[in-house]
């Protein structure tokens, strides 16, 4: 929905090193994989390719909740050569939510506020739309809210508390019914994690994952959101460009469950890839140290 082609993640050689990326096909086949691990609570995907599973039976039974990308707005249009991301965020929809309707009744709906007022309004008007569409055809979603993708002319510090002022704003007026299941943002650092957390216990916070880092760095962003009031993580590319993803999710699942700490989960992580010969990405001396800005102040 938004890299396109390579968002299917590398096909990669015996050595680890890159081949081309994945066909659909191959990717479907991988999705359908995860979904018979039976770890994750809730598969993410396009309209598109949930009707593809499910005319192969990957959902008829399975406790995993299909949902849709209900939206596909303008700063994840990051194709190759791309320069849409550079210009505020502009509300589209790709898909339609009736014939979408016949395999799920759950979506997610994205925005992303730039301290501009036209884009912003149009945004919220946009989201608006979407909500009565959805009440009226008894379609849930979950709200994921982006930072900034353009210079906001925000303070950095300030800049995770405007979010949570506009994510707060957005929903304020909205009836219960109106409201998110939960929602999928970006982690910020504690202090902004635990504001919006604590503010109101009805509204349930969710993390995104973001872009690859190391696998510290998958393991340290769960463990932290976790510890900081988030009761979700929504993790795509840090699966998806995993050397082995059905052991990632595993081990992501016992790191949300407190069964293993970050750096012991790395550990073991690399301890399955030696054991089924797989040739890791990075050496594990690097795979455990922690890259992400905002984990590192917090570790």
């Amino acid at each position: 929905m938004g890299p396109s082609i390579t968002s299917c993640g590398p096909k990669l050689e015996p050595d680890c090193s890159f081949a081309r990326y994945r066909t659909r096909t191959e990717f479907l086949d991988k999705v359908s994989e995860v979904v018979a691990q039976d770890i994750v609570d809730i598969m993410l995907m396009s309209a598109s390719n949930l009707e593809l599973l499910t005319e192969r039976g990957v959902f008829a039974e399975s406790r995993v909740k299909p949902a849709i990308r209900a939206n596909d707005t303008t700063d994840i249009w990051v194709g190759r050569g791309a320069t849409y991301a550079t210009k505020p965020s502009r509300p589209f929809r790709t898909a339609s939510l009736d014939p979408a309707r016949r395999h799920t009744d759950l979506g997610l709906y994205s925005i992303t506020f730039n301290n501009d007022l036209d884009a912003d309004h149009a945004s919220l008007e946009a989201f608006a739309d979407f909500r009565a569409e959805a009440d009226a055809m008894g379609f849930r979603y979950f709200l994921e809210v982006f930072n900034p993708n353009v210079a906001t002319g925000i303070d950095p510090e300030v800049l995770p508390f405007y979010v949570n002022d506009c994510i707060v704003r957005c929903l304020a007026g909205l009836t219960r019914a109106e409201r998110p299941q939960f929602l999928k943002i970006v982690y910020n650092g504690p202090k902004a994690l635990e504001e919006l957390a604590s503010f109101d216990p009805s509204l349930v916070v969710g993390v995104l994952g973001g872009g690859a880092g190391t696998t510290r760095d998958c393991f340290e962003l769960l463990s932290q959101a976790e510890k900081y009031g988030a009761r979700l993580a929504l993790f795509g590319r840090k699966i998806n460009l995993a050397e082995n993803p059905l052991a990632m999710v595993r081990l992501m699942r016992a790191v949300a469950d407190g069964d293993l700490a970050p750096a012991e989960a790395v550990k073991a992580y690399h301890g399955e890839l030696q054991s089924t010969g797989q040739t890791p990405l990075r050496a594990l001396a690097t795979d455990i140290e922690i890259t992400e800005a905002v984990l590192k102040r917090a570790a």
